[in-house]
């Protein structure tokens, strides 16, 4: 396919021909953890026979302090190798060819017997690791060694040797973690010596026909970084020493700018990966925010990469490449790069799944049976994820459905959050729904109000209804200056120069965001974005950190958030990106204060106390007050349908408003159509 043709060209390796472009990066799922290798094998074949070019596995130990928390997947013993043949077998019987990640976490590792270069702390774990003697870095190449050769025994096509983000090897080849006087620390020659020995005594242990893929840190993203002059000495040691392909990677997990939130620009850093371009003889590899075959094809026609990584899109959607073979990338599910049920999962311990997709990980609970020859007529009413999912679902399996939304669109909250400056990914989202819709023949019908008598002739009734914003519950004598969030985000007010937002939940902080980015969002302009973030090229500041710092950004609007929680304002947004919208407001000054009262709103302005006493009262004025105190389901229909003892399901925010989420609404849509 000539739209399509760099991204599915082969890639001739010597000893062994790759199918097409693509990577299936490597994810930690914490699916190794369960000691479910048949669910392991399920979820890797599932990528296999979805046509990837090529996949690595999550990161495996290579010795028990370099695991990333104590129990974490390693390959160390026969019974390793015997678990891991199960997974390489399963793959290779669709064809495919996969990787085995070797990860020492150093520093990194959540474990009192981290080790590391040097014993200097890591800002993202409260442990202290253990400076390695001369005789113990020579263990942990030996170890690394060993691991690889015992991947090759369990079937693997090769390893990728894990040596950016930060983890054990990264931390051996700058001075922000290397603080050794001896023939491992001190010059930058010595401190990549490292690396360079593993890759020379892995190649020298596996032979020739064994693929080693090494994850060479592009630009580090901290202070005392590695210089571009420096990166690019490593990458021509790392081929000399015997490496088949360098991937990349970009910033440490400690970096203080993100790299793979929704918020990035789409291949935000593959301009970072070309400057390797033409550098080395083996191919180059790109990654971080390629979401979509034309983004993934673009990266490679540009000349960024001889080939591209793309991790959670292949969560979202398994049958990825296979997709782009048969042309129907429209109907490719698409990665929104939101991190709630991936990353924000690894982080918090949880099995990794996706948002859009949640037999991601589940593929064994997940089982899409074909109806029998007369399926059930099925209405849903509301066009939200939670609808959506139930709908495209139950139509998949060969129901009949009707899908009814009072709106004159469908996507339900999806709408208002796909106007946030840096969530454009749910346009994407909403029009693979719109597209699916019509593509499975769902009965749509918009701007209607569906009448319970209609409903009495379906088999199964579907409420997906969402919610309604919650009332506020004090005094209000003058709502001129009173809004709500939904009033904001559909455009039907326009905020004033002094702004009040009254709740600081996720709602709060998008309506931040939105105002005082005045619609402009730096997630489209990527070189605005770098400077949002103080990112410079590494071959002008090492690390790639502006010296400078970030630049000033200026909005026109003065922002205060209440909330009434006496806690850190933004403690409870996801575990990966709560901190990057907090850092986003922060750099335009918005004012965020905890522990508040909400007294009444009176002509003169907002009046607020402080604590249980309710102290210390203070009336603001302000020229909008923006409510966003929460929400309720919007369960009208649900209690019209009990008054009559005509059963119904209810899913999404009708069923529970409190800390919704699509990832939620999603999951409980696939899962009741599942059921029937």
């Amino acid at each position: 396919m000539d739209k399509y043709r760099h991204l599915l060209e082969p890639l001739d390796l010597g000893f062994i021909k790759l199918p097409n472009r693509v990577l299936m990066g490597s994810m930690h799922t914490g699916l190794e953890e369960l000691g479910d290798w048949d669910r392991i094998a399920n979820f890797y074949s599932a990528r296999a026979r979805g046509k990837v070019g090529l996949m690595v596995t999550g990161g495996i130990a290579p010795n028990l302090e370099g695991a990333v928390l104590p129990g974490a997947a390693a390959l160390i013993n026969e019974q390793d190798v015997t678990n891991h043949k199960i997974v390489t077998k399963s793959v290779k019987e669709h064809g495919a060819k996969i990787l085995m990640q070797i990860l020492h976490a150093g520093r990194y590792a959540y474990s009192n017997q981290a080790v590391a270069p040097s014993p200097v702390k890591a800002p993202i774990s409260p442990f202290i690791p253990k400076e390695l003697t001369g005789d113990e870095v020579l263990k942990q190449i030996s170890d690394i060694v060993d691991t690889a050769e015992r991947a090759q025994m369990a079937g693997y096509d090769g390893v990728e040797i894990m040596g950016s983000e930060g983890y054990l090897i990264n931390q051996f080849i700058v001075t922000h973690t290397n603080k050794r006087s001896d023939s491992w620390g001190g010059s930058y020659k010595n401190r990549i010596k490292f690396p360079i020995e593993i890759v020379k005594q892995v190649r020298q242990r596996t032979g020739q026909n064994f693929i080693i893929m090494f994850r060479l840190s592009m630009i580090d993203l901290i202070p005392n970084g590695s210089t571009w002059d420096e990166v690019l000495l490593l990458a021509k040691e790392i081929e000399s020493a015997g490496a088949s392909m360098i991937n990349t990677g970009i910033g440490w997990h400690e970096a203080r700018i993100p790299t793979i939130a929704t918020s990035v620009p789409r291949r935000a850093f593959s301009w970072v990966t070309k400057k390797l371009m033409g550098q080395l003889k083996i191919p180059i590899i790109t990654s971080n925010r390629i979401n979509t075959a034309e983004t993934a094809e673009a990266v490679l026609a540009d000349g960024c990469a001889d080939m591209v990584s793309m991790a959670r899109p292949f969560l979202a959607d398994p049958n990825f490449m296979a997709k782009v073979y048969s042309n129907k990338t429209k109907t490719i599910v698409p990665c929104i790069a939101c991190n709630q049920a991936c990353l924000d999962h690894t982080f918090s311990m949880k099995l990794t799944s996706c948002l859009v997709n949640p037999s991601a990980c589940n593929e064994k609970e997940f089982s899409y049976a074909l109806v029998p020859k007369k399926p059930k007529r099925i209405a849903v009413v509301g066009s939200g994820p939670a609808g959506l999912a139930a709908s495209i679902t139950a139509r998949n399996r060969g129901f009949d459905v009707s899908l009814f939304e009072i709106k004159d669109s469908i996507g339900g909250q999806l709408n208002l959050a796909s106007k946030i400056p840096g969530k454009e990914e749910f346009i994407g989202l909403l029009e693979y729904y719109s597209n699916e819709v019509s593509r499975l023949g769902i009965e749509l019908r918009l701007n209607y109000a569906v009448k319970i008598g209609e409903l009495e002739l379906f088999d199964e009734i579907i409420i997906a209804t969402g919610v309604v914003p919650r009332d506020i519950n004090f005094e209000v004598t003058d709502k001129s200056k009173l809004a709500s969030y939904i009033d904001i985000l559909n455009g039907s007010v326009v905020a004033g120069k002094n702004v009040a937002i009254l709740g600081a939940g996720g709602i709060g902080f998008d309506v931040a965001q939105f105002l005082m980015s005045d619609k402009i969002s730096t997630t489209l302009h990527l070189d605005k974005w770098l400077k949002e973030w103080g990112v410079v090229d590494p071959e002008l500041a090492r690390g790639g950190i502006r010296p400078e710092g970030p630049e000033q950004l200026l909005t026109d609007r003065n922002i205060s958030m209440f909330q009434r929680k006496n806690e850190k304002i933004g403690r409870r947004l996801g575990k990966t990106t709560g901190w990057i919208h907090r850092e986003s407001l922060r750099k335009r000054n918005v004012k965020m204060v905890s522990g508040v009262n909400y007294e009444k709103i009176t002509s003169k302005g907002l009046t607020l106390s402080y604590g249980d006493s309710r102290k210390d009262r203070e009336t603001l004025l302000f020229d909008t007050i923006v409510i966003c105190a929460g929400q309720e389901p919007d369960r009208i229909l649900l209690d019209k349908l009990s008054q009559k003892n005509i059963s119904s399901h209810v899913i999404g925010g009708a069923n529970v408003a409190s800390e919704l989420d699509a990832k939620r609404a999603i999951d409980q849509g696939t899962r009741l159509a599942l059921s029937f």
